[in-house]
């Protein structure tokens, strides 16, 4: 009785013991589960602030950049307002010289009309007392400029231009020779000529069987027979054609009159 009573309790001991070992077990599972979800929870979090860090560091990087490029476009704007800034100022200056010019033309308007007149007056009167020489076009010239003068289409510096070209072409007549054709009328008869122009000192002709030669004499204001010089002024026209190569003429000249 005794022994089985001693092995029952045996068996209830190590029942006992095995309960509490599983129950123990079982606990220390249920933690080594919980450390493992809570370490897997603290993973998720640090993984999870880990990408907000980044995310973080590329938007301030990024910031960064604009930060800088909009700071480039800024020193850029900078520049070029400079720029326009002294671009406007030139601009301005130029308007105020234009504005200036426009009223000193205003003036020089007023002053160069009367010039022109006056210039043309004084070419008609030069032509009038030259020995006359191709005097169908340089009257013409002086009439083409007194009507250029009332016309309002044509431009005030297309005017001036016009009179000095005028006065330049007169001039160019003092350092040139020319040979023409032109009628005279000498000792009552009407013929043709062959004229020579020697600059603006001496105007001759001669028929063209050179048996009548003469010059113009400006002091007595009319043609005069100088057979005297025909072998000269036949050597001047063909020089003047280029017939011959130039040389020296020997022909009268009207005297230098006194100032």
């Amino acid at each position: 009785m005794k022994r089985c009573i001693s092995s029952s309790r045996r068996t209830t001991t190590v029942f006992l013991t095995a309960l509490v070992l599983a129950i123990s077990g079982s606990v220390f599972a249920q933690s080594v589960d919980q450390v493992l979800q809570a370490d897997q929870r603290r993973l998720n979090l640090a993984q999870q602030s880990q990408e907000r860090i980044n995310s973080i560091v590329e938007g301030t990087r990024s910031l960064e950049d604009q930060y800088r490029a909009i700071n480039k476009e800024i020193d850029g704007l900078k520049v070029y307002n400079r720029l326009m800034r002294a671009q406007v100022e030139g601009q301005t200056a130029t308007l105020e010289d234009i504005s200036l010019s426009m009223d000193q033309v205003d003036v020089i308007n007023r002053q160069i009309f009367p010039l022109m007149e006056r210039m043309i007056d004084a070419l008609e009167q030069s032509i009038n007392l030259d020995i006359p020489f191709l005097m169908d076009e340089r009257t013409n010239r002086v009439s083409n400029l007194k009507d250029i003068m009332s016309r309002s289409d044509v431009s005030v510096a297309e005017k001036f231009r016009k009179v000095m070209e005028a006065y330049q072409i007169e001039n160019d007549y003092g350092s040139s020779n020319e040979d023409y054709k032109q009628s005279l009328t000498i000792e009552g008869a009407t013929r043709s000529f062959n004229m020579l122009r020697v600059g603006r000192i001496g105007l001759y002709f001669q028929s063209d069987d050179s048996k009548i030669t003469g010059r113009w004499d400006n002091a007595a204001r009319e043609w005069v027979i100088d057979n005297s010089a025909r072998n000269e002024v036949r050597k001047g026209l063909r020089i003047s054609r280029d017939l011959i190569a130039p040389e020296l003429i020997n022909v009268p000249v009207p005297a230098a009159e006194g100032a």
